[in-house]
């Protein structure tokens, strides 16, 4: 019998088959540009999996837990509980970076406390649970990892994107546009950089592991300019 792996008490969980874990905690990096037989499996159809098994197990925790709030709440609840720095806020608590197996350029560069690389293995990581035990236990570990998340502001959140077009409409201000400026690194850990401008002020820009998170970087550092 093979001993437990050392995230098997975080995760609550021994796998019957080990393998799925030890694809989960595989970056891309490890035989890039191997094919065939020889290739290490990846992370990335686990997680492709985990994303969508956290999305339904977070969705409803939502709906159970705000029984009276409208459909707009609970989106912006979901989408701040499942962004990346939420996830790779879990995967540092249960100390997942140490376990990645990694290129050793990915890990001289910083991978193990990337916080794209980290929720990426934590996606795959829940999806390696579903794959080797089904739904219950894969969301009884969501659950257990999400709900301080889930309790930590009382009323919905409101991310940057959302704010600056509220300040701009306030103001009679056309709305903030954004436009991707650079996009640097391998395809299985880019970095984007977005600009965005309100008209009449100056542009501000973001960086980030998908557009979407350069963008709310972007609207922040402008909203940051605008209060000061």
């Amino acid at each position: 019998m093979q001993p437990d792996h050392p995230l098997s008490a975080a995760l609550g969980h021994r796998f019957a088959r080990p393998d799925l874990l030890t694809q989960a905690l595989t970056h891309p990096s490890v035989d890039h540009g191997r094919r065939g037989k020889g290739r290490q499996p990846d992370y990335e159809r686990l997680e492709f999996l985990g994303d969508r098994v956290l999305g339904l197990v977070v969705a409803d925790m939502l709906f159970r837990r705000y029984p009276d709030e409208p459909e707009g709440a609970l989106a912006r609840r979901f989408t701040a509980l499942v962004r990346r720095e939420a996830v790779a806020r879990v995967a540092e608590r249960i100390g997942l970076g140490p376990h990645l197996a990694m290129a050793r350029g990915d890990e001289e560069a910083g991978g193990r406390s990337n916080q794209g690389i980290l929720a990426d293995a934590c996606e795959a990581v829940i999806g390696a649970l579903f794959a080797d035990a089904g739904y219950e236990v894969a969301a009884a570990f969501v659950r257990g990892q999400w709900s301080e998340q889930m309790e930590e502001t009382a009323a919905p959140p409101k991310d940057a994107k959302t704010a600056l077009q509220e300040w701009a409409q306030g103001r009679g201000r056309a709305l903030p546009a954004y436009r991707v400026v650079a996009a640097e690194g391998p395809p299985h850990d880019p970095v984007f950089e977005v600009a965005v401008v309100v008209a009449g002020l100056a542009e501000a820009s973001g960086r980030g592991p998908s557009k979407r998170v350069a963008e709310q970087a972007a609207a922040a550092a402008l909203l940051k300019k605008v209060m000061e």
